[in-house]
């Protein structure tokens, strides 16, 4: 058993906030409540008990985005390591992109993903490809790969330019009960990718990618997931328009989630010029604007999931000239800490609003059973300090692109439990 004594619980999925403490047993939440007895439950030896006193205690985190480039690019990650970075940031829960090589869009793909991932001590979930090759042209077998084991669907990293495709994705998964998640950028209006076109392009002497190729497509999928009821995400939104747009169809009815990165509420395209290629990504760090309108949507509720996008890429290919080195940054171990310090300390959410956003909203969008804390629930949670602070670095993950290393940062995680085992602890603990 493990014991978690002194802790100050933050439950979104029961919007339950105060001082418990909380035993686990068999891989489940046995007891919870303001100060358990120990001789409540059968104790032995072999107990662990964690003096939670100072520290917050929430479910454990679910990222709902990110790349573990396994199979086919293990040299920039695998499933090992990037599960390792997921439990030093607090998640128990990953749901991977398709756009590995070979793409998810089969049974043998989808079922190396699934037996790797039952070796990590975490549930690394797949979203399988929405169409054949991630080419755009003709649908999966959405049935057959959904009976497999796939929690979802998406071509993340290309866009679906076929209109007549879309509606037909989204009203195959409407039957299937899961949820689509599209990368909205349309290439038409795109010259030089993961680069805001803007002021910071204009003075790089390079056309960059401006927030109408978001703001088309996000308009276009909106529209047709009012029309056809299907659960759709708009992944790693960036634009302030796409924000208004996504409020929009939701207040029309719409069952349309919107996800943001960190980097996406923490940075603007200035951070190009000082970062260079680490500050590099898809869709890009756009405008002070566009970032307070990400804020804002946080807030009142437009954009309801946080998802890294974890994109690792080697030193190699990132010392490369900002046209031709890859988009994308890690992300899994920095989240809280960006959340804490970005969302919470200035004001912008609450703790439990945080909470909702990196562990229960994603849950729901997936249907998973996680996101609370309550007996017989799942014993995934995790624990981490508010108040400490820290400097970014010493990655697990095999690969460091990030524009956040040496910043200070608040909140730092202390254990991350899963199905009732600690898989993470802080060395200073």
């Amino acid at each position: 058993m493990i014991w978690i004594k002194n802790a100050h619980v933050v439950d979104p999925g029961n919007q339950v906030e105060g001082n418990m403490d909380i035993c686990i047993a068999d891989g489940k939440i046995a007891g919870v409540g303001e100060q358990i007895k120990l001789d409540a439950f059968p104790a032995s030896k072999e107990d662990v008990v964690i003096d939670a006193s100072g520290f917050i205690v929430a479910p454990g985190f679910v990222d709902v985005h990110v790349h573990f480039r396994d199979p086919g690019l293990t040299y920039k990650e695998d499933i090992q390591t990037g599960a390792r970075a997921a439990a030093k940031g607090g998640f128990t829960a990953v749901v991977c992109m398709a756009n590995t090589k070979p793409p998810v869009d089969n049974l043998e793909t989808l079922q190396y993903v699934e037996r790797e991932g039952k070796k990590t001590g975490i549930h690394v979930l797949q979203a399988a490809a929405v169409s054949k090759g991630l080419l755009g042209r003709e649908l999966t077998d959405m049935e057959e790969l959904k009976a497999h084991g796939a929690v979802g669907f998406t071509d993340d990293g290309i866009p679906l330019l076929d209109e007549k495709l879309v509606k037909e994705a989204m009203e195959r998964a409407a039957e299937l009960n899961v949820p689509l998640s599209f990368h909205e950028e349309d290439p038409a209006f795109i010259e030089n990718n993961g680069i805001n076109h803007g002021r910071v392009s204009d003075v790089l002497g390079i056309f960059g990618s401006p927030a109408l190729a978001e703001d088309c497509l996000v308009a276009r999928d909106c529209m047709i997931a009012l029309h056809t009821g299907a659960a759709v995400d708009i992944q790693h939104i960036s634009s302030a328009a796409s924000v208004k747009m996504v409020k929009l169809a939701k207040e029309l009815g719409a069952q349309v989630y919107a996800e943001v990165t960190p980097h996406h509420f923490t940075l603007t395209e200035d951070a190009v010029l000082t970062h260079g290629t680490l500050a590099k990504m898809n869709p890009p760090l756009r405008t002070e604007e566009d970032r307070m309108a990400i804020i804002q949507g946080l807030k009142d509720g437009s954009i309801d999931i946080i998802a890294t996008d974890h994109a690792p890429h080697s030193a190699e290919e990132k010392a490369k000239k900002l046209t031709e080195a890859p988009s994308g940054i890690i992300g899994l171990e920095t989240a809280l800490g960006l959340g804490v310090t970005n969302l919470v300390r200035p004001g912008h959410l609450t703790m439990m609003q945080l909470m909702e956003k990196m562990s229960l909203n994603p849950s729901r969008l997936y249907r998973l059973d996680f996101g609370f804390i309550k007996e017989g629930g799942a014993a995934d949670l995790v624990i981490f300090d508010p108040k400490e602070e820290w400097t970014v670095g010493e990655y697990v993950s095999k690969s460091s692109n990030s524009p956040f290393t040496g910043e200070r940062l608040f909140g730092r995680v202390k254990y991350t439990i899963c199905s009732g085992r600690i898989v993470y602890q802080d060395e200073k603990d």
